[in-house]
């Protein structure tokens, strides 16, 4: 089944917010189906997470995988911060 332009969305968005995370040495992995990224630390598998992105009235955000938001879409460099801060590597 083709990708719908909402996954397409979550994808792009997902994808810039890995770049962020690769730049504070996390490592990404974006799964396609449905689109979320798994982020680790390197040096470490017990610290990971998964993050995904969902469009909400005030439009798209990255929600951690028990439900809470990280930050807005639009801006992943502050969502990649938070993320970097609650998985310990600075």
């Amino acid at each position: 089944m083709p990708a719908t332009p909402r996954e397409h969305t979550r994808t792009y968005f997902l994808g810039k917010l890995a770049v962020e995370l690769e730049r504070h040495g996390l490592t990404t992995t974006l799964r396609a189906d449905p689109p979320a990224l798994r982020i680790s630390h390197p040096d470490t598998a017990l610290l990971a997470e998964t993050v995904d992105c969902v469009p909400l009235p005030d439009g798209w955000f990255y929600r951690w995988s028990w439900g809470e938001l990280v930050g807005v879409a639009d801006d992943p460099a502050l969502a990649a911060t938070r993320i970097v801060h609650v998985l310990g590597r600075r």
